[in-house]
């Protein structure tokens, strides 16, 4: 159970290149900032500035509908539904999201954001970085906006996960009434990258957040992997 919370975003750290390394952008702009980081921070880092520091940017034509769905469809391993430019798709990571989450915004003109091949990975190397860089053990998850099918509005969710609970399992224990739990698995990386994007933003240009004061338990090897129902469990589909 976690008491309180505080959530810091992350201020100057600038535009990201290919080649750049986040952990040093984010350990310096955090430290300059005056809160430098700690033991048991989980840092939540957009999509976006993991992709461009990987160089997951392709030339495109934003005027040319074809290309986009062309793009799409070539990071697609599914596609679900399509109304006009809008396509719903599996990725290959196995997330179903619009137009296999390639973004178009926060990036140069002419150029396009992919995910990263392996967000997982890539949290666990901006983790280990950070522990080289500044000799603290931090938690990371990696952010990105998705929309919902039966409720209106964006939220983000975790789809890059290393030192933290992708999912705390609550079954089999006791509520506040003594009953025993059945189902409930709360997806905590889920509700720390949304809780992380309230400070943020999406035009704020705030690539990168501190939570602290979660729950030490949730600390662990955890995997973004967690966060997808598996197929014989999925009821749409």
């Amino acid at each position: 159970m976690v008491s309180s919370l505080t959530i810091t975003p992350i201020t100057g750290i600038g535009e990201i290149r290919p080649g750049d390394e986040l952990a040093v952008h984010i350990a310096d702009a955090a430290a300059a900032q005056g809160t430098p980081l700690a033991d048991r921070d989980c840092i939540v880092v957009t999509q976006k500035v993991v992709s461009k520091a990987e160089g997951r940017l392709v030339p495109i034509d934003h005027n040319d509908p074809d290309a986009k769905r062309r793009l799409v469809e070539s990071e697609s391993v599914r596609i679900l539904r399509r109304r006009g430019e809008l396509i719903i798709s599996e990725t290959r990571h196995g997330w179903v999201c619009a137009n296999a989450a390639i973004d178009l915004s926060n990036v140069d003109e002419g150029f396009a954001a992919l995910l990263p091949v392996d967000s997982d990975r890539s949290a666990k190397h901006i983790r280990d970085a950070l522990r080289a860089r500044s000799g603290v053990e931090t938690a990371i998850i990696i952010s990105d906006t998705f929309g919902r099918p039966w409720q209106a509005g964006l939220v983000d969710v975790a789809i890059g996960v290393s030192g933290i609970a992708g999912v705390v399992d609550l079954r089999d224990t006791p509520d506040s009434k003594g009953r025993v739990l059945q189902v409930t698995q709360v997806a905590v990386a889920d509700e720390i990258a949304s809780a992380a994007e309230l400070v943020m933003g999406k035009s704020a240009g705030i690539p990168a957040a501190i939570v602290r004061g979660i729950e030490p338990s949730w600390f662990r090897e955890g995997s973004s992997r967690e966060l997808i129902r598996p197929v014989h469990e999925q009821l749409f589909r």
